[in-house]
């Protein structure tokens, strides 16, 4: 997938807007489980926390410290997760990890992914890629710890 410059550009606003407005930012309570993960690469740091009800994900927060990407991937990961089942939720965590993990040549799914597609152009920057996975790996992480059935990752691309 080659995204034109005015894409691109519409996918850096995006990415800033997520990072201005952090959406779901700050630790809430109640919640059943709570991460902190760190990406040692380039230091980012985020704690967060999920609340289940049931199957579906009542409510994730969290408090990020670090770059655009990984802070923004965060807030557009709540939007998607928040009030979906946990297996339609690490279905969405697939689906991102291989737009990830594909160069910049996989066409994301507007529909599914949502902002979340603005990352497809970070795909393409390999050192970057841990920055936008760590909130999605840190949800996953949470959820293991909150008794949640998690099917086991694809293996890592």
């Amino acid at each position: 997938m080659t995204a034109g410059p005015d894409v691109n550009q519409l996918y850096q606003e995006i990415i800033l807007d997520h990072y201005r407005e952090k959406h779901h930012a700050g630790l809430r309570s109640p919640f059943g489980a709570e991460v902190h993960h760190v990406n040692p690469s380039c230091g980012d740091e985020l704690t967060l926390r999920v609340h289940l009800d049931g199957e579906t994900i009542d409510d994730v927060s969290y408090d990020a410290v670090g770059c655009s990407i990984s802070q923004a991937s965060t807030s557009v990961m709540t939007d998607l997760v928040i009030g979906r089942d946990v297996a339609d939720s690490m279905a969405l965590f697939d689906e991102f990890r291989h737009m990830m993990h594909g160069q910049g040549l996989v066409e994301p799914d507007e529909d599914r992914l949502e902002d979340g597609i603005a990352f497809a152009g970070v795909a393409q920057f390999p050192a970057r890629v841990k920055c936008a996975l760590l909130g999605w790996s840190a949800l996953r992480d949470a959820l293991v710890r909150a008794g949640a059935e998690v099917p086991d990752p694809e293996s890592e691309m």
